[in-house]
């Protein structure tokens, strides 16, 4: 079938290309596909004139509408903010008391305090802030740095071992195994006696080892855990007579925490939080802490 002959099946016409028997189609491009590509131009076209377009070095053109996103965003950030600033206007010059007897305020302290934790705790503390291995529980009511509005305050400004801040908590359990302080066996039997503390059928299983490990304890711990092991809040340090653990209380874990030592960081938020936004952390935790 030659150039330029009609199909006489199709009606289309023909290429002149042949391969075995099997001749080629100038088949027309189909008029939707015509009708799709014209209304492709016409629309960019009109998207060009009419909206931010083509970059021109330090500017860009910006269309017969100035439809400019950025402006559009910076309007709807200070719109929130501006009706945000009531009631956190009102959360800055109240006292903590007040502030939990407000209901209404202690409506938007859950919504905006859970907003807040989730961006920047709960990546270590869990998004129910009941801790994770190293990390403290926050609702257990067992604070280790005091469970009072200003304590948990502050830590939260100035953070724990935080090299960010001057005036950050300072806290370290030493490595009285690892730097040679106490022999294996001492750690043995002191672990042995801390385990009893919180549970107290551990020292009938093992009661030779806990009598040892109570001389080590008091030669060595009381300055900081307190002669009954119940911690003390100005240091840091945690009450061993609950169970509440922040690195475990299996007696493998308590052996390692007093063999190789625990130096937990918590980050200082005061420059990377407003007032605000910390006063609202600490009532968060407050009301988390309470409810049932």
């Amino acid at each position: 079938m030659a150039v330029g002959e009609r199909d006489p099946i199709s009606g289309h016409m023909t290429t002149g290309h042949e391969w075995n028997g099997i001749t080629e189609l100038n088949t027309p491009v189909p008029k939707a596909v015509w009708l799709f590509l014209i209304a492709t131009v016409i629309f960019s076209i009109g998207y060009w004139v009419l909206m931010p377009a083509w970059p021109l070095g330090n500017t860009y053109t910006r269309g017969l509408l100035d439809h400019d996103q950025k402006e559009i965003v910076a309007r709807r950030v200070d719109a929130a903010a501006a009706a945000r600033a009531g009631w956190t206007g009102r959360i800055a010059a109240m006292s903590y008391d007040q502030i939990r007897a407000d209901q209404t305020l202690m409506t938007y302290v859950r919504e905006d305090g859970h907003r807040l934790f989730g961006d920047n705790c709960a990546a270590c503390h869990g998004m129910d802030a009941t801790g994770n291995p190293g990390y403290p529980n926050l609702v257990d009511q067992d604070w280790l740095w005091g469970g009072s509005p200003d304590a948990i305050a502050r830590t939260i400004a100035v953070g724990v071992n935080s090299p960010a801040h001057d005036g950050t908590r300072v806290s370290q359990m030493m490595a009285f195994g690892k730097d040679g302080i106490l022999d294996n066996d001492a750690v043995l039997a002191v672990a042995d006696y801390v385990k009893t503390l919180s549970d107290p059928d551990h020292a009938k299983r093992n009661a030779t080892s806990t009598a040892k490990g109570r001389q080590v304890f008091a030669e060595n711990c009381v300055v900081c855990h307190g002669e009954q092991g119940r911690g003390n809040q100005e240091l840091g340090a945690p009450d061993l007579t609950d169970r509440h653990w922040v690195y475990g209380g299996d007696i493998g874990t308590i052996y390692t925490t007093i063999h190789e030592g625990r130096q937990g960081e918590m980050p200082a938020w005061e420059h990377r939080l407003s007032p605000v936004d910390r006063k609202i952390l600490t009532l968060f935790l407050l009301d988390k802490g309470r409810a049932p």
